[in-house]
C-alpha cells in the first residue's frame, strides 16, 4: 500500500512538472511572438523612418527659442513683444504626432499671425538661385530684408522638422522630399510664408537672379516664379528691379535680354509692374570681388598711362 501511494505522488509531481514546463513554454512563445508582432509593426508602419530628406533638427525647440530670442532682443528690439515660446508651441503644434505628408496651411496658419511683422517699403528682395550671394548681401547692406531676414524665414532657416504619427510625435531619423509629397511641413511652411513676404511688399522691390543657370535665370517651377511673383500687389508696389547676376568667371548663361527674363518681365508687366533689370548690378558685383580680387572680371578699372 505504501508503496501504491508513493508512485501515485511520483506521477502527480511528474504531471505537476510536465504542467509548469509547457505553462513557460507556452509564456515563452507568446512573449517572442508578440516581440516579433510589435517588431513587424514598427517596420511596415514608420515609412516615416525611411524618407529621403535629412530628419528633425536636434534640439529644434532650442535653436527655434535662441533664434527667436535672438531676433526680437539683439536685431529688432522694437518686435520685443512677440511671444517666443508661444511662436515655438505653434510651430510644434503644426507638425508633431501628424503625419508628414498631411500638413495644410491651416497647420500653420496661428504660427503666420503669431510671427509676422511688418516689412518697411523698397526693402523687400526676392532671389532665385542665389542663395549664398544674397545673403552676403543682405549681411553687408541693412537696406533690404530677403524672407530669411524676417522673423520667420530667421527662425526656419536652414533647419529641419517633420512629425511621425507614433510616439514620440517628431521624426529625427528623415523627413520626406517635396518629390516624395508636396505637402511635407517644410514645403507647406516655406509655401505660406512667402507668400506672406509677397503679400507685405510695398514701394520699389529688388529681385536677384542667376544669370549663370543653364535652364534659365527665371523659372516657373520656382517659389519666386510660382508664388512670389503673383502675390506682389500691384496696389503697393510701384517698381520691380531685377539684379541678374553672372557667377565670376561665369558662365554667362543669360542676361536682361535672355528668354527666360523676357518671360518674366512679359508677367510682370501682364500684371501693371514697372519693371527695370540690371545685368551684373554694381554694388553686389563689388561683392563678389571680394571673394575674387585677382578675376578678370573683377578688375573694375585701368591704369591710364
Amino acid at each position: 500500500m505504501p508503496l501504491q501511494q508513493g508512485s501515485a505522488r511520483t506521477r502527480q509531481r511528474t504531471v505537476l512538472l510536465v504542467g509548469i514546463v509547457v505553462l513557460l513554454a507556452a509564456l515563452v512563445l507568446a512573449v517572442v511572438l508578440a516581440s516579433l508582432l510589435t517588431h513587424g509593426k514598427h517596420e511596415v508602419s514608420p515609412q516615416m523612418l525611411k524618407w529621403k530628406d535629412r530628419g528633425t533638427t536636434k534640439n529644434l525647440q532650442e535653436v527655434i527659442l535662441g533664434r527667436c530670442y535672438n531676433y526680437i532682443t539683439a536685431q529688432y528690439p522694437e518686435l520685443g513683444d512677440k511671444d517666443c515660446l508661444k511662436i515655438w508651441e505653434s510651430l510644434k503644434d503644426a507638425f508633431i504626432y501628424k503625419n508628414p505628408c498631411n500638413i495644410t496651411s491651416e497647420d500653420y496658419q496661428p504660427l503666420m499671425e503669431l510671427a509676422s511683422h511688418p516689412i518697411p517699403c523698397n526693402k523687400s528682395l526676392f532671389w532665385s538661385k542665389t542663395s549664398d550671394l544674397v545673403h552676403r548681401y543682405t549681411k553687408s547692406n541693412q537696406n533690404f530684408l530677403t524672407l530669411e531676414d524676417t522673423l520667420l524665414g530667421y527662425m526656419a532657416d536652414r533647419v529641419s522638422w517633420c512629425g511621425d504619427p507614433s510616439a514620440p510625435g517628431i521624426n529625427y531619423e528623415s523627413c520626406p522630399k517635396r518629390s516624395e509629397c508636396e505637402s511635407n511641413p517644410g514645403s507647406v511652411f516655406w509655401k505660406m510664408a512667402s507668400k506672406m513676404f509677397a503679400e507685405a511688399a510695398c514701394g520699389v522691390v529688388q529681385v536677384m537672379l542667376n544669370g549663370s543657370v543653364e535652364a534659365g535665370a527665371f523659372r516657373s517651377s520656382s517659389i519666386f516664379g510660382s508664388i512670389e511673383v503673383f502675390n506682389l500687389n500691384p496696389d503697393k508696389v510701384s517698381e520691380v528691379h531685377i539684379w541678374l547676376m553672372q557667377d565670376i568667371g561665369g558662365p554667362q548663361s543669360e542676361s536682361c535680354s535672355g528668354h527666360s527674363i523676357q518671360r518674366l518681365i512679359s508677367i510682370l508687366e501682364e500684371r501693371n509692374f514697372k519693371i527695370i533689370c540690371e545685368d551684373n548690378y554694381r554694388p553686389v558685383h563689388l561683392l563678389q570681388c571680394v571673394h575674387n580680387p585677382d578675376h578678370t572680371d573683377c578688375r573694375l578699372c585701368t591704369n591710364s598711362s
